[in-house]
C-alpha cells in the first residue's frame, strides 16, 4: 500500500490543524493505522493509532487529550487532528499501515510508511 501524507506546513501556537493521510492498494480497511512524528534531533515517536473500524483509538500520553486520529475507510484516509498546538508538536508526521491486528506503538510494528509532511509550531 502507498501512503500519502497531506495537511503540514508553518502555523501558530494554539488552534487546529488537521493532517491526512491517503491510501492505496490493498483494502484500506485491512490495517491499523498509526501516526508518527521525528522532531528536529530527536527519534521517531508514536503519536496514535487506529484501528481497521476506527473503534479504537490509542495515544501516547503527551497528546491525549489534544490530538485526534480518526479514518474514513469509504475514502482510503487517515486523519490526525492537532488541537491547541504547541512548538513542541514541531515535527516531520508520518502515517503508517500495519498488516497485523493490534494496539501498535513501535515502528517496528508497522509495514508500510509515507513520506512525511512537516509542521511547524511559532510561538
Amino acid at each position: 500500500v502507498q501512503l500519502v501524507e497531506s495537511g503540514g506546513g508553518l502555523v501558530q501556537a494554539g488552534g487546529s490543524l488537521r493532517l491526512s493521510c491517503a491510501a492505496c492498494g490493498r483494502p484500506f480497511s485491512s490495517y491499523i493505522m498509526g501516526w508518527f512524528r521525528q522532531a528536529p534531533g530527536k527519534e521517531r515517536e508514536f503519536v496514535a493509532t487506529i484501528s481497521w473500524s476506527g473503534g479504537n483509538t490509542y495515544y501516547t500520553d503527551s497528546v491525549k487529550g489534544r490530538f485526534i486520529i480518526s479514518r474514513d475507510n469509504a475514502k482510503n484516509t487517515v486523519y490526525l487532528q492537532v488541537n491547541s498546538r504547541k512548538p513542541e508538536d514541531t515535527a516531520v508526521y508520518y502515517c503508517a499501515a500495519a498488516r497485523t491486528w493490534g494496539i501498535h506503538t513501535t515502528s517496528q510494528s508497522y509495514d508500510y510508511w509515507g513520506q512525511g509532511t512537516h509542521v511547524t509550531v511559532s510561538s
